[in-house]
């Protein structure tokens, strides 16, 4: 039972290029101790600064999510912070030389094949949950996020697009990290091609191809080797949703039924939770006794130590 904190056994490092910003970015993520929670650093700003993955730190939503602090910025840190929610990582020191995480193929899977590689382990702090006790919910026109007691992490997710492809698609899922590995993780990101255009004549999505997203027209997917899941689009929007509650730095514990929600309404969920206490406690479990006496279902987050060669 993966009741205390968790972070990685070595460094590993990779190459890419952002999204957003098109630039060429080198990544390492180092070991951090216990209750450090995931800071992200740039060390390509003067005195290297820092900024910790954290409600309040979120600066903008537009696109992806992104974190700041004093003038010091990280964008779409969702992907990877997916992966060590996904993994059961609490503590980690993410260093990066540019602006926005790199994309990768559009997914978390090359993030969780790092994570793996370094190695996985238990540190000795306990690990906090939020535990969800009465529902809560947030809506903006047919859009919502709600939350109710439940005794494990559930996530209920459902779009639709005016697109053949894309309408009236859900998703549900009870979390475990087998699960979000095998099921979530490969799912990528996705784009309409005439909404592309309108970002790159704006400098936006400037590292975007087909190598790191799925790409629509009015009637068909572009990308020759076309989806990895049948409903690999609900599926990414999961992967992103659960990037989202991992700023929390705390899993939550509870029922979400999530209606076309994206970063910016997750995020205002978010907030509005956490600034209504009464809806939600912080709890922490001594053992696989204490967690069936108040009869909660920790997430299995997965193995420890490295993957075998």
């Amino acid at each position: 039972m993966d009741l205390r904190q968790r972070t990685l056994i070595n460094e590993v490092s990779c190459t890419g290029i952002g999204l957003h910003s098109g630039e060429k970015v080198n990544l390492t993520i180092k070991p951090a101790p216990d209750d450090h929670g995931i800071t992200f650093v740039r060390n390509d700003l003067p005195g290297h600064p820092f900024i910790h993955a954290k409600s309040k730190n979120v600066v903008d939503t537009n696109l992806c999510t992104s974190i700041g602090r004093n003038g010091c910025r990280v964008s779409t840190v969702e992907h990877l912070m997916a992966a060590f929610f996904g993994l059961g990582i609490d503590n980690a020191r993410v260093e990066l030389d540019g602006p926005e995480v790199p994309i990768m193929d559009g997914s978390a899977a090359p993030f969780i094949f790092l994570l793996k590689d370094a190695g996985i382990r238990q540190q000795k702090t306990p690990k906090r949950f939020v535990l969800i006790k009465k529902p809560f919910k947030v809506s903006e026109g047919n859009k919502y996020v709600s939350v109710r007691p439940s005794n494990e992490l559930k996530i209920c997710y459902t779009i639709d697009f005016q697109h053949p492809l894309l309408k009236n698609q859900r998703y549900a899922m009870c979390f475990s990290g087998k699960e979000f590995v095998n099921e979530i993780s490969r799912a990528r990101t996705f784009g309409f091609l005439k909404d592309i255009e309108i970002l790159w004549e704006n400098g936006l999505a400037r590292g975007g191809s087909l190598d790191n997203a799925i790409v629509i027209d009015e009637f068909r997917i572009i990308n020759e080797d076309g989806l990895r899941y049948k409903d690999e689009f609900v599926r990414h929007k999961i992967l992103d949703f659960i990037g989202d509650l991992a700023i929390l730095g705390a899993p939550i514990i509870g029922h979400f039924q999530v209606e076309k929600s994206g970063h910016l309404l997750n995020q205002h969920m978010l907030r509005r939770l956490m600034e209504s206490r009464n809806y939600w406690e912080s709890v922490t479990f001594k053992d696989r006794e204490d967690c069936t006496r108040n009869n909660i279902k920790i997430p299995v987050f997965g193995s420890l130590g490295p993957v075998p060669a």
